[in-house]
């Protein structure tokens, strides 16, 4: 185990405080304490999702009439309802925004959030201060949704929407790709340790003053917010200030410089914000409104809405004096103007132009032969006072052409970036051109079964042992994450700058195996032969114990190169804890078996499946370091139960060892004191815990191998090949 140092910088989850927090924070119980508690019913088994865990949302999609859909919603931005009437008469910039937020959440991190599962639809998101009045937007998609039913799903239709809405009002766009499946229960995702949401008078995530710094792995600058506070940090109206909170949270979501400028802008370029009367002259979200309201929330009477006298951000008044029409008054208006701080009717700081033109007001979003001042927020007017955003301001501002496709390249990839490779993609506009982001993967070919067969014999007669191999193949797949579908085997990118630096994997020991297998693969790709190789090693140790199994993962894969491979992008993926190779970098604010959970459930694994994979990797030795930590058996090398049986034995009593904090553990024979094994708090969990001690039971019992072994060959085979989505 590594020194715990409680203050490590850049580490995601760091202790800064010393304090251990839960690793998913507050739950939506402790938000809305009265809320029925409907997930009671998932004890009962089954899919939550009424039309099975089987239904096939690409097959679905693609039976779609894409044309009458795009129609459709395109008659929709201009059908004004009178329940919410829409803001210049247009709907385009609601659902530009409502798309824009879908997909906002997305954080590198973890790859959790994003456009992927139409989670806004579901508390907290559905109920956060930055989502506010979102709720109508999805009510106003109702109708499409009700009428084109399976063959869109709710996350798809959101993100499309978006796109029409663009095209709608002139604006470009790069493509959509479809086939996004919907969730239909609140997922689990760490938001932050706050208390509030978007409370004005605590301290924000950064505060270089105070030594803080953005905790991964969260990208917004406050809880219950998308990005940053447009009125700057913490209220603070600093251009400045509010440039650095920018910088970092956009980069934390995927945007570099000019892909937050061109969004920024490309965004603000359509609709208004709103802050017409104080925040508390509405009622409250809609997770806690009352039943009467069916989920609507922030309301105040028809009468005011009809006026627009509505309240979300607290910011009042449009960008643009052309708000639903894609052009460049934007910058021009930004540039051009100087700006003095005011506040809106609602009480928000905000910019307006001082001895604004009439002709470069904007229409009244009710009468629109009136006309009222344009507006900046803070964050608007850092890209005009940041140099390096001034910069990108001005050259989007006299090229009017690069802003189009900045802003399309920008939104295509807001929307698009929790998709994972560009295979997954369906529909009649996925763009052609391949993007670095997407991770693409050159065409892999399929070996024979005797290429395949001779290969794994070589492997085994290479001199490398069982644990090597297995390593090897373990850091290879397990970088694959469901959240967004990134990493994993296929493209070998293991053999890569920066995953072949990783110190998780060994970097020495790693390079040894694969120079080994680069010289004995024939014309199998590294991707195949890493994994095949992995494969065959755990077939010898299940023979090795007297067992025989078959590890029968795909073949076919390709190997990526430098020029494929964004390095930088794959930084945030680097593992900070891997409780299956008992892999800690330093102690977390968070407990480590908490960890070991947290990479289990991004692997797609179930509890058994976790389990499993744990005892077998510790009795085949595959232990971040060759530590020996948690090889609990005298026959490291071969796939036996031991682990279980051996940490459940009750003549092992467990101590923790001085100077670890309470992350290592000697276990000593009850009766002599001896010393038997080492072990770290990711072990001892499947002791401790009683549910992890169920599972833990259950594969140590006699007459149960078979069992063990069969798990933690599916479990094994499900990790190898998470990320091949070009078989279909």
């Amino acid at each position: 185990m590594a020194e715990a140092d409680p203050q490590v910088s850049g580490c995601p989850f760091s202790a800064a405080s010393g304090d251990v927090r839960p690793l998913h924070g507050r739950t939506n119980k402790d938000w809305w304490p009265d809320a029925v508690q409907v997930d009671i019913l998932r004890q009962n088994g089954g899919s939550v999702d009424p039309q099975g865990d089987d239904f096939d949302y690409a097959e679905a999609f693609n039976a779609i009439d894409y044309t009458a859909l795009k129609a459709d919603l395109t008659a929709l931005m201009t059908d004004d309802q009178p329940w919410w009437p829409a803001d210049y008469g247009h709907y385009g910039p609601f659902f530009i925004r409502m798309a824009w937020h879908a997909a906002g959440t997305y954080r590198t991190g973890d790859g959790r959030g994003g456009s992927s599962s139409g989670q806004q639809r579901f508390a907290p998101l559905n109920s956060w201060p930055d989502n506010g009045n979102l709720d109508k937007a999805r009510r106003l998609l109702w109708p499409v949704k009700q009428k084109y039913g399976k063959h869109i799903s709710w996350a798809d239709l959101f993100i499309l929407a978006g796109n029409v809405a663009i095209e709608s009002m002139g604006g470009p766009v790069f493509g959509f790709g479809g086939g996004r499946k919907d969730v239909f229960e609140p997922e689990t995702v760490y938001w932050g340790t706050e208390e509030l949401w978007v409370d004005t008078g605590a301290e924000t995530r950064i505060n270089p003053e105070s030594g803080l710094e953005l905790e991964g792995p969260l990208a917004a600058i406050q809880m219950g917010l998308i990005y940053v506070n447009p009125e700057g940090p913490g209220g603070n109206p600093d251009p400045l200030l509010s440039a650095r909170d920018m910088r970092e949270t956009f980069a934390r979501m995927a945007m570099n410089d000019e892909e937050t400028v061109a969004l920024t802008a490309g965004g603000h370029a359509f609709g208004k914000a709103h802050g017409a009367k104080p925040a508390d002259s509405f009622g409250g979200s809609p997770e806690s409104e009352a039943l009467a309201l069916q989920g609507f929330g922030w309301l105040t009477d028809a009468e005011e809405i009809e006026k627009g006298h509505i309240t979300t951000s607290g910011i009042e008044g449009s960008w643009s004096n052309t708000p639903t029409t894609w052009n460049g008054n934007y910058f021009r208006l930004l540039m051009d103007y100087e700006y003095e701080l005011v506040h809106s009717p609602a009480g928000a700081q905000q910019w307006q132009p001082i001895d604004q033109k009439e002709e470069d007001m904007a229409p009244d979003a009710r009468d629109p032969s009136k006309k009222v001042p344009t507006m900046m927020t803070t964050a608007d007017m850092a890209l005009k006072m940041d140099p390096e955003y001034r910069k990108i301001s001005e050259r989007f501002r006299n090229d009017q052409a690069a802003l189009d496709d900045a802003f399309a390249r920008a939104w295509f990839k807001l929307c698009h970036r929790d998709m994972g490779p560009k295979v997954r993609y369906q529909g009649p506009e996925v763009p052609e051109e391949t993007l670095i982001w997407m991770d693409p993967v050159p065409e892999g070919s399929t070996p024979s079964d005797s290429a395949v067969s001779d290969f794994k014999a070589k492997a085994l007669d290479s001199g490398l042992s069982v644990a090597e191999l297995v390593k090897a193949a373990w850091a290879s797949a397990s970088t694959y994450r469901n959240s967004d579908h990134r990493g994993g085997a296929n493209g070998a990118r293991v053999r890569l700058a920066p995953q072949n630096g990783w110190a998780a994997n060994d970097p020495e020991e790693l390079g040894k195996v694969l120079s080994t297998l680069d010289g004995i693969r024939g014309d199998l790709s590294m991707a195949d032969a890493i994994v095949l190789a992995g494969a065959a090693a755990i077939e010898k140790a299940a023979s090795d114990a007297g067992s025989s199994v078959s590890i029968n993962v795909t073949t076919g894969r390709g190997d990526a190169t430098d020029e494929h491979t964004d390095a930088e992008s794959f930084e945030p993926m680097e593992p900070f804890a891997d409780g299956f190779r008992n892999y800690l970098k330093t102690k977390a604010s968070v407990k480590t078996e908490e960890l070991l959970v947290d990479k289990a459930h991004l692997l797609g694994l179930s509890m058994p499946e976790m389990t499993a994979l744990v005892g077998g990797m510790r009795a085949l030795g595959a232990v971040a370091g060759n530590t020996g930590h948690g090889v609990l058996t005298d026959r490291a090398g071969q796939l036996t139960n031991d682990f279980f049986v051996n940490l459940l034995d009750m003549g092992t009593k467990w101590e923790v060892v001085d100077g670890s904090g309470d992350e290592e553990f000697v276990g000593r024979d009850r009766a002599s004191g001896t010393e038997k094994y080492r072990a770290t708090r990711t072990d001892l969990v499947f002791g401790s815990n009683s549910q992890l001690r169920a599972q833990a039971e259950v594969f140590a019992e006699s007459g149960n191998e078979q069992l063990f072994l069969d798990t933690f060959v599916s479990a094994w085979t499900k990790v190898m090949d998470a990320d091949r989505f070009d078989l279909g």
